[in-house]
């Protein structure tokens, strides 16, 4: 069905879908304020009157692609597109964020959403957005519809007497405003070599301090040079320092960061944090049994599996290798069939095929193949958890083909 036209017949005919103009901002921030419960409560801990919570969806709105069903005039379900930039192991690539994804109670188990999650991806698709993100409200409901998670958050607590002994380095950390220019200097570099990582522009950027309050605060640590190399975004509250996001570029920045971290052992009696490395800490530290928990974070899902196979960089190329991908998709039907993978002069070349020219399948749905290729999953662990149908002398090159990287994604939209 295209915008415009309408569901079924008889009820049904009451229910219109098309693209959300500036005309429906109103009901399109009263639908997100009802399905996700943002109460005066919330808006009073960060400080927001209710003019000002309805003024910061404005910018998201104008940004994105909206989508939604409406009765007899009225919303009833919407869905946002919002268009970033993601690297892939190494490489930037345009992506689509699905966000906004809501339904009014009355309205549900009539396919409004399967609908529109279809729409989204037609619609990234036209785009070129060949990847999509969410950070997802019920895990079940988007695999069902091809997103698979990639990353992990992980959390932890400190006591004050774990903290790292301090170390010598050569630079110098400051406070700064959130809004400091290095900051955001340090992690778009990072991000570009960060595999998973979003590209935040001033939108982006905007998104990420939504719902802090104003007590957050940011200290960069400088090298010898005054060259920015990593920062830390954290709160002190009730004597725990809380870190909302640490980054950094080398080894020195890392212990710069947490000698500052440690130089608040007066005032406090743990720090907690989270983690987006895919990596656990514990590791690092000198006591080892601290708390830590994990889960998951991100989804991800590969919107048009011939684009993103030629766009993906292969960790090698031999123009002998040939590979068929037998890929499931639920809800894009392009997806769905065989993709014969070769490699010539160096480029990966996708081509979708009617039938096997070699015996090299690889029968998978599209969760897998995005959570694979994502490198959050490794061939191995999918082929012993029975998500890859395949023989088994395949695994090596799958595993030499896929870098080892796991992605970071520490945003949330």
């Amino acid at each position: 069905m295209g915008e415009g036209q309408q569901q079924g017949s008889g009820l049904h005919d009451a229910f219109e879908f098309r693209q959300l103009g500036k005309e429906d901002f109103e009901q399109f921030e009263a639908l997100l304020r009802y399905a996700f419960q943002v109460s005066s409560s919330e808006m009073a801990r960060i400080g927001w009157s209710e003019k000002e919570m309805k003024q910061s969806k404005k910018p998201i709105f104008e940004a994105s692609h909206v989508m939604g069903w409406f009765y007899k005039g009225r919303l009833a379900s919407q869905i946002v597109i919002y268009p970033m930039e993601v690297n892939v192991q190494g490489e930037i690539c345009k992506m689509g964020g699905i966000t906004g994804v809501a339904t009014y109670p009355e309205y549900t188990g009539r396919g409004l959403i399967h609908s529109l999650l279809g729409k989204s991806l037609e619609h990234m698709r036209a785009e070129q957005q060949i990847i999509s993100y969410l950070c997802p409200y019920s895990i079940p409901l988007y695999r069902k519809h091809g997103w698979e998670i990639v990353s992990d958050k992980m959390t932890f607590a400190i006591k004050d007497t774990q903290l790292p002994a301090r170390r010598a380095v050569d630079g110098l950390i400051e406070r700064v405003d959130i809004e400091n220019e290095d900051l955001h200097r340090v992690y778009k570099y990072f991000a570009l070599q960060e595999h998973g990582a979003l590209i935040r522009g001033a939108l982006e950027w905007e998104e990420y301090w939504r719902w802090d309050s104003d007590d957050v605060m940011a200290a960069v640590y400088y090298g010898a040079d005054r060259k920015p190399l990593g920062y830390v975004v954290y709160y002190i509250e009730n004597e725990v320092f809380s870190i909302k996001e640490m980054v950094y570029l080398n080894q020195e920045a890392k212990s710069g960061i947490w000698n500052y971290i440690s130089a608040h052992f007066s005032m406090i009696t743990r720090v907690e944090g989270v983690n987006y490395t895919g990596e656990a800490i514990a590791f690092q530290f000198e006591d080892s049994e601290i708390d830590e928990t994990i889960q998951p974070y991100g989804m991800a899902r590969i919107v048009d599996v011939q684009r993103f196979m030629e766009f993906y960089p292969y960790q090698f190329s031999d123009p002998r290798l040939t590979l068929e991908f037998e890929v499931r998709d639920p809800i894009a039907p392009w997806n769905n069939g065989i993709f014969h993978m070769s490699w010539q002069e160096g480029e990966a070349v996708c081509e979708q095929v009617s039938t096997f020219r070699s015996g090299h399948r690889i029968g998978l749905d599209i969760q897998t193949l995005t959570t694979m290729f994502m490198g959050y999953k490794r061939p191995t662990y999918l082929y012993n958890n029975d998500r890859i149908d395949m023989d088994y002398h395949l695994l090596k090159t799958l595993e030499a083909l896929i870098p080892p990287d796991k992605p970071y994604f520490s945003d949330y939209f």
